[in-house]
């Protein structure tokens, strides 16, 4: 592709240009953006440079003989001048075009079987919004245009379940540049659906042992310059406000006010483990390049808990999240996981005995579940190892939400403690958890994953009731009041409109149920259900109707909290 972009545009300066999870770009500076025509016909020159059949061959060179080959490049200068004294440097030619690259390839331009540019993108570079903007242009390759085919299917049908996009049609929320970027406004719909997810997690939390709290949405900066993370996260904090001559931070984490929690009273080993959980309101700076719908923002709700326990507690701890976790997961539709143990880094804090136990203690819990997981060998954060889990959609794409987390320098910098069975102070162990990870992340995954026909006890309408002329309208407010009354969620379209557009609106918005209500309907007690998966299924008596919504709410997360009511 750099071969194709540098015949198109001679004198365009070539960055980077790595390998993704499926597929690749690489970063140019030219004088203008890349448009769709130049994609077509930088795909082109591609396509005659694999039917050129033309041989990688690789070459290593010393660095002052690839300064010379780059006199023209200054990415590729400044790549070479910052390359550790002892890397081999080597170039890959293939026809008559040169690339500084690491390698590998394959052996011919032949072997390519499929190749396709996507899109392209602004990108900084090295991230660095000081530095020269870059255009990136993006692309994928298979070894069979089968295999591309059905790989740019997946791709339109991820853009059809954009949950930005569905956001909007279905009214769930919005960003307001007048409130600021990355700042989620949820509407009524949303707010109906969020509110179900936390009435859940909380029901479901409280029955494991959990205490349930709230803390304030800013602190002292001595507060933060205790946790640290005023040395080491302050770029990712909002800046300072003053109030009474102190300095003070929206929270970026949760965990030092649930500290402070533990740190009210002298604790004994019989209280732990102390399980603090919370809904609580965060805010972190992110720079407005990767904002990104409900996915990247600024402002979120972690479903954030830590748990205090001593150290022969870890083991059942560790498995009881795990095991919350997937009984969480299932009720919303995901049952297929990655599972990744991160181990001690190179530098780290605390003592390597408690590191080896935590680790243990994680992998215990693992093993005794039958869990198939991988190892990221020093992938932990200097402050304790952990599992991360993501759940696969139905796309198959992977999304990262479970932490279990272990953290021992908290403790320390907090000095926390608990009389144990011998009298003397000890330090517990500590472990973060957030299972959703963020409700807004998670809100936009299930948008996606349910390309917003969720489910009946999600969905923010279950059953909107049609009358067929003006005259019907007392009837179908009759209607929708017996399912209200039966604790659904049901409203009236009243609108002087006719019943077809009204039913293909019902559609749009992926409404469950579809009740049409007329002459007949009023006079039977009934009404004529159309289904969003099943079509239309007639005229059903209005006892029926209610019957089959119940029965359809059976097993999943709603039914206990409706026989509790």
């Amino acid at each position: 592709m750099a071969d194709a972009v540098l015949q198109w545009f001679p004198e365009a300066k070539v960055a980077i240009g790595p390998p993704t999870a499926d597929g690749f770009y690489y970063d140019f500076q030219v004088e203008r953006p890349f448009t769709p025509e130049d994609l077509e016909q930088i795909e082109a020159l591609m396509i005659d440079t694999i039917k050129a059949d033309a041989p990688f061959v690789r070459e290593e060179l010393s660095r002052d003989g690839a300064r010379s080959m780059f006199l023209e490049q200054p990415f590729k200068q400044e790549i070479i001048d910052d390359l550790p004294d002892e890397t081999t440097l080597s170039i890959y030619r293939h026809g008559e075009f040169t690339d500084l690259c690491q390698g590998p390839h394959v052996g011919r331009t032949g072997e390519i079987a499929a190749v396709k540019l996507l899109h392209t993108a602004g990108a900084y570079w090295r991230g660095d919004e000081n530095r020269p903007m870059l255009q990136r242009i993006y692309g994928t390759a298979f070894e069979s245009q089968e295999e591309l085919d059905a790989h740019l299917e997946r791709l339109a049908e991820a853009e059809r379940r954009d949950h930005r996009t569905l956001g909007r049609q279905l009214n769930l929320f919005t960003v307001h540049e007048e409130i600021g970027p990355g700042l989620i406004v949820w509407h009524p719909k949303g707010g109906v659906m969020r509110s179900i997810i936390e009435d859940y997690w909380r029901d479901i939390h409280y029955r494991k042992g959990y205490s349930i709290v709230y803390s304030p949405h800013i602190g002292r900066a001595r507060l933060w310059q205790t946790s640290g993370h005023l040395d080491f996260y302050r770029e990712s904090m909002y800046a300072p406000m003053e109030i009474d001559d102190q300095e003070y931070f929206l929270k970026p984490m949760n965990c030092p006010f649930h500290i402070q929690i533990y740190r009210s009273a002298l604790r004994s080993y019989r209280e732990l483990p102390m399980r603090i959980a919370e809904l609580g309101t965060v805010y972190r700076y992110e720079r407005s390049g990767v904002l990104h719908g409900l996915m990247r923002v600024r402002g979120f709700t972690q479903d954030d808990a830590h748990i205090f326990c001593l150290p022969d507690q870890v083991a059942n701890e560790v498995g009881d999240v795990l095991d919350l976790t997937f009984e969480i997961m299932a009720a919303f539709g995901f049952d297929e996981y990655d599972i990744m143990l991160s181990t001690r880094p190179d530098k780290y804090v605390g003592d390597p005995d408690i590191w080896e136990h935590a680790t243990e203690s994680l992998r215990e819990a693992l093993v005794s579940r039958g869990l198939d997981y991988d190892i990221d060998d020093g992938g932990g954060a200097f402050y304790g190892p952990k599992i991360d889990i993501k759940i696969t959609d139905a796309l198959g794409r992977a999304w990262q939400c479970t932490t279990v987390q272990f953290d021992f320098n908290l403790p320390d910098r907090f000095d926390l403690t608990f009389q144990d069975d011998q009298g003397n102070r000890s330090r517990p162990y500590m472990v973060h958890r957030a299972i959703l990870g963020s409700l807004e992340r998670f809100f936009g995954v299930l948008v996606e994953h349910y390309a917003g026909a969720f489910p009946l006890w999600l969905a923010p309408v279950q059953a909107v009731v049609i009358p067929i002329a003006d005259r019907h309208v007392e009837y179908a407010q009759q209607v929708a009041a017996q399912l209200q009354d039966a604790g659904f969620r049901a409203d009236v379209d009243d609108r002087s409109e006719r019943m077809n557009l009204k039913i293909r609106q019902a559609q749009l918005q992926k409404t469950p149920y579809m009740l049409v209500v007329g002459d007949r309907e009023a006079e039977a007690g009934a009404a004529a259900v159309r289904t969003r998966d099943d079509g239309d299924l007639g005229a059903l008596p209005m006892d029926e109707v209610v019957e089959r919504l119940v029965g359809e709410l059976d097993g999943t997360p709603v039914a206990s909290r409706r026989r509790r009511r």
